[in-house]
């Protein structure tokens, strides 16, 4: 009985809550309902189900089509702004990122799931954290990381060599990203192998972090009570009230947290050890991410200095940033390249072209033209994140560098921003804007990164920290991680494809759904997890 009361209070106060802000942003908001935007689907999910839903893409793109600043409808009445207009993110992302910061919700299904790492922090912290983290991120640590990310996937090549027969063979694909992925953060994150390339092994803090997002994402009816229950007394009260929770699906959750702190308090605790001995080569040559994190650690200032379980949440924060987004950028890449041959043989040339004389250094395998012309266009077109959430922190005003047409038929060139006022950063949206990337916009064409950029491409100073889009985003919540993404895709590519010959399966549909990352499934396949099969053949 105490149970059901302390629900029913919960629900309550999440919906007391949401109708409260509704009300109290009312007279500010009404100035945002002249912007353009679908309508309302239903009064309280508004538009958030179809955004939010694993069919939703045709609903995403058809939102660029009312501008570059488009309403849509909240939870309980409230009014969001998806915005893609370059101006506009500038503001958001740089020149005002402290204002608009990632959504409560957001952050605290972070720190439930990943701990008080990078993405589970704010304002100072954040820039703290980050600070001491971006030296690892740098150009020459992903020089020194070369070697063992060639060695890794040598093994993955190897691993599908004795899988391949002469004819082809169908592979699930997404598979073998996903276990490259875990590998080479565990390495060069944490010195760390989850030796997944090996099949005889299980690893299940590896099974964990494979199912924490598709978990996740079945639970998105559950998340939006998050900023309550994290209020409901201590953690071992909210510990046992899931405990009680008749899910499945949340108790498979429990455990993969447990599972993601035990271990990842287990790596810490070892790499401390190493540091601690007073051993002179553990310390000189404990090059991966976390051995230099801690290095770095105790030589900071006393303001600068991070806490212990902030250098834990960031063992978890990196393996998810490293493993899911890029496994399925990876396995886009291989997609696209499946759906037009002519590219996969001419990029297949290139390489072995290159790399007649073995392995490319860092400099000259980011330096091959065709190689990066494909890993851009597919980026720019597929992001594996398509949109982000963002809240702002209180009133601001935004401007347009394409003014739209409201409802009324006026000009709007600036938008009204309430504090608490939600908008969607519409990185796909901005990523495929005709008026600046061009009629083929929608178009997979990599020369266009072999030709001069638009003039319009360049005009619109796009805020990304890629390639003019906004796909790893930009300022001081762009991804610290998108060289070691970057460097990951381009080893993997040039291994995989010297030796085999990727075509997608005649008797499959492969259909990619959203969430919060991308990922591909088999039309009228039955069960939650990603699956891209892929019919592999030696060349």
């Amino acid at each position: 009985m105490a149970y059901a009361l302390l629900v029913l209070e919960s629900f309550v106060l999440f919906a007391g809550w949401h109708i409260w802000k509704s009300l109290r942003n009312a007279v500010v908001k009404s100035r945002i309902r002249n912007l353009p935007g679908p309508l309302r689907a239903a009064w309280f999910e508004g538009n958030m189900k179809q955004l939010h839903d694993a069919q939703g893409l045709p609903f995403l793109q058809g939102l660029a089509k009312y501008g570059s600043a488009v309403q849509i409808h909240g939870i309980c009445g409230d009014e969001q702004i998806f915005i893609s207009d370059p101006r506009a993110l500038h503001s958001i992302v740089i020149k005002d990122q402290d204002i608009f910061e990632e959504a409560n919700m957001l952050i605290q299904c972070h720190r439930l799931t990943l701990g008080y790492g990078l993405l589970g922090m704010l304002g100072e912290h954040h820039k703290r954290q980050r600070k001491m983290l971006n030296p690892v991120f740098n150009t020459k640590f992903m020089r020194q990381f070369t070697p063992l990310f060639y060695s890794i996937t040598y093994k993955l090549r190897d691993k599908l060599a004795t899988k391949v027969e002469p004819e082809g063979s169908k592979i699930d694909m997404l598979a073998w990203m996903s276990q490259v992925a875990l590998e080479l953060i565990g390495q060069a994150g944490f010195g760390y192998s989850f030796e997944v390339i090996d099949e005889s092994t299980r690893n299940e803090y590896a099974e964990c972090f494979r199912e924490l997002i598709p978990t996740v994402f079945t639970l998105q009816a559950y998340l939006q009570f998050i900023p309550f229950l994290v209020k409901l007394g201590p953690p071992a009260l909210r510990r046992f009230i899931v405990g009680l929770l008749p899910s499945r699906r949340i108790r498979r959750l429990k455990t993969i947290i447990d599972t993601l702190d035990h271990t990842s308090k287990m790596i810490l605790k070892e790499k401390r050890h190493e540091l601690e001995s007073g051993d002179a080569n553990a310390k000189k040559e404990g090059r991966d991410i976390i051995s230099v994190l801690l290095r770095e650690n105790e030589v900071a200032s006393e303001d600068d200095r991070l806490p212990e379980h902030e250098i834990l949440g960031q063992l978890s924060t990196f393996t998810f940033a490293a493993h899911d987004t890029t496994s399925a950028a990876v396995s886009r890449i291989l997609y696209t390249l499946c759906k037009h041959p002519e590219a996969q043989e001419k990029l297949r040339i290139e390489l072995k072209e290159a790399r007649v004389h073995g392995d490319l250094p860092y400099d000259d395998l980011m330096a091959l033209p065709y190689l990066d012309a494909i890993c851009r266009e597919t980026l720019r077109l597929y992001p594996p994140v398509p949109f982000i959430p963002r809240t702002s922190k209180k009133d601001t005003t935004i401007a347009l560098l394409r003014p739209v047409t409201g409802t009324d038929g006026t000009l709007i060139t600036s938008i009204p921003i309430a504090n608490n006022q939600g908008l969607v950063i519409g990185i796909l949206a901005a990523n495929t804007d005709p008026e600046i990337w061009g009629p083929d916009a929608e178009e997979w064409r990599p020369e266009r990164w072999l030709e001069p950029l638009r003039k319009s491409v360049q005009d619109a100073r796009m805020p990304g920290v890629y390639s003019h889009t906004m796909t790893f985003l930009g300022g001081g919540r762009g991804c610290i991680g998108f060289k070691f993404s970057e460097l990951e895709m381009k080893i993997v590519l040039s291994l995989l494809l010297e030796k085999f010959r990727l075509d997608l399966p005649d008797d499959e549909e492969i259909i990619w759904k959203l969430g919060s990352i991308q990922t591909p499934s088999v039309k009228g396949r039955v069960g939650e997890r990603p699956y891209l099969p892929m019919k592999v053949t030696p060349v």
